[in-house]
């Protein structure tokens, strides 16, 4: 599990304990399919992953009267924790039946389920796996292109596929939040058009330092309280 603050005070990426903490907590599920005979490529998955948190922040039953604004505001109005688990053959399927939304990418897989109560996991989501999330590139991915979104991970932090897939959607949605209006929509009209890539290490310490949207993980799982995970740089914001 892992989960950065929603927007606050002065800064929407703060990192300090807030009033809000002390509010009944939801988590955003995130449900991967990985089948033991095709399981699908790590960074596919992690953008896959990024852009069912966009889908999700853009569907109009996540706004106004919207049939899960309610379970999104209340989200929202604490920490963003997102937490992915995997599933598989049936169990993938009964998943399918939830209401949420499945996100395709070249080989992966995503369904994105409005926010749940964070002890009111539904029974069909509650017995998938958490752990098991190890994913592969076959092959190294492309150089990203630089008019397009790109969520760089940091080069000095060892995640399982799930963590990462986690923190790009973290990344993501701040990104989203950072976003005027016109600009949310032509990233929305774009299909979400971004990619997930480890940082050279050289560059690091320049991404962090930019301004850009900076995720800084709760430390529950994985990784150090308080470690910056993903800088969200979308042109725009450049």
């Amino acid at each position: 599990m892992s989960d950065v603050p929603a927007p606050s005070g002065d800064s929407p990426f703060q990192s300090e304990h807030a009033p809000r903490d002390e509010a009944p907590q939801f988590v955003l599920p995130l449900v991967v399919r990985i089948e033991r005979s095709a399981p699908p490529a790590r960074t596919d998955a992690l953008e896959t992953a990024a852009r069912a948190v966009l889908v999700l922040l853009g569907d109009e039953r996540a706004h106004g009267d919207g049939e899960w604004s309610e379970a999104v505001r209340n989200w929202q109005d604490a920490r963003i924790r997102k937490v992915v688990r995997r599933a598989r053959g049936a169990e993938w399927r009964r998943a399918g039946t939830l209401p949420g939304i499945t996100v395709t990418g070249k080989s992966a897989e995503v369904r994105v389920f409005p926010p749940v109560p964070l002890d009111g996991w539904p029974k069909d989501l509650a017995k998938l796996q958490v752990s098991g999330t190890e994913l592969d590139d076959p092959e190294p991915p492309v150089a990203a292109d630089p008019a397009q979104p790109v969520l760089w991970l940091n080069p000095d932090l060892e995640m399982s596929a799930g963590k990462a897939m986690a923190q790009a959607g973290h990344g993501a949605q701040l990104a989203w939040w950072a976003l005027s209006g016109a600009e949310r929509t032509a990233w929305r009209d774009a299909g979400f058009a971004l990619s997930v890539r480890t940082a050279d290490p050289a560059d690091w310490g320049r991404l962090t330092g930019s301004g850009l949207p900076l995720v800084r993980d709760a430390g529950f799982t994985e990784i150090a309280p308080g470690s910056c995970t993903v800088v969200a740089d979308h042109p725009a914001l450049r």
